[in-house]
């Protein structure tokens, strides 16, 4: 299984142009789309499960044109919107069993098994007699995700899947998804959340106004960042000093003053020692650093 993304592009109102020469390749796997808020990742979701038609570009799956095979294509895709909504008047074991009819599960035993299934999976079968609109937000959410996977597609594509959720109910999913990895499939993560990333991708992608800046493994965006992210020990007459100078990841109070931790292409003006970066340091190095350097 393969998605190729080939010089795709959506303008709005023939002026905004929300996706700009869009090349991508995603194979079998988890594969996380990065970026800040209007990046245009959601855009770019909605063209990949046929909501939105490109303004230009094509998107082959398996070698078959997304717009001449819109139906097949379709019915092999598990959708999580970000906007995802319920039908309130439905139970929530009523709206499961009426997306899994929607996924092609004909037969009602094997609909009523896979539906108790996935409820146990998203921790909801306590709820499952409880009216959707009687659901919490987090638990909404949860239904979302179960609705995604229900038909067991060839393609799962989820939008800020871990919005609303807390930390706990965040973990389950990654590990879910991160199960299902192992099969014969494709995840597409879009998130802004870089923590759903580091823990379950293996490819990236970082979209920003647009454009496809960065494709490859995560760790070799961390790679990018390596003598690049500072601690420094601040006093508090230091503080407001170093956040007008570098972008600033944490600030945490300490015995003399703050540990402020920062990303930069260098540090002048202040003492304070390199440090290895995670995914997040990466992220924001890239995006606040890196990128404004290459203009």
């Amino acid at each position: 299984m393969e998605i190729e993304i080939q010089r795709l592009g959506k303008t709005y109102n023939n002026t905004y142009k929300a996706l700009n020469d869009v090349n991508l390749k995603i194979k079998n796997g988890m594969f996380g789309l990065l970026g800040p808020n209007g990046a245009g990742k959601t855009t770019l979701m909605r063209i990949l499960v046929t909501l939105l038609e490109p303004s230009n570009g094509d998107v082959l799956v398996d070698k078959k044109d997304l717009q001449q095979h819109r139906g097949e294509i379709r019915s092999m895709i598990g959708y999580l919107p970000q906007d995802f909504s319920v039908f309130a008047k439905l139970s929530t074991w009523e709206f499961l069993d009426y997306a899994a009819a929607l996924a092609g599960m004909k037969s009602r035993s094997e609909r009523t098994s896979a539906v108790d299934k996935m409820l146990e999976q998203v921790n909801l079968f306590d709820a499952r007699d409880r009216k959707c609109n009687k659901l919490s937000g987090g638990m909404k959410r949860r239904l979302g995700i179960a609705q995604a996977l229900i038909g067991h597609p060839q393609i799962i594509i989820v939008d800020e899947p871990t919005v609303g959720l807390d930390p706990e109910e965040r973990l389950r999913f990654r590990n879910l998804l991160a199960d299902l990895s192992q099969q014969d499939i494709i995840i597409v993560l879009s998130t802004h959340i870089v923590g759903d990333i580091s823990s379950t991708c293996h490819d990236m992608a970082l979209l920003d106004k647009g454009s496809i800046v960065f494709n490859g493994a995560p760790e070799d965006l961390i790679s990018k960042a390596k003598g690049h992210v500072w601690r420094i020990s601040a006093s508090e007459s230091e503080l407001e000093a170093i956040k007008e100078a570098y972008p600033v990841i944490s600030t945490i109070p300490s015995e003399n003053g703050y540990d402020v931790q920062v990303v930069g292409e260098s540090l002048t003006g202040f003492s304070g020692d390199t440090i290895e970066p995670n995914l997040e340091d990466a992220y924001v190095y890239f995006m606040e650093v890196h990128q404004k350097e290459a203009i």
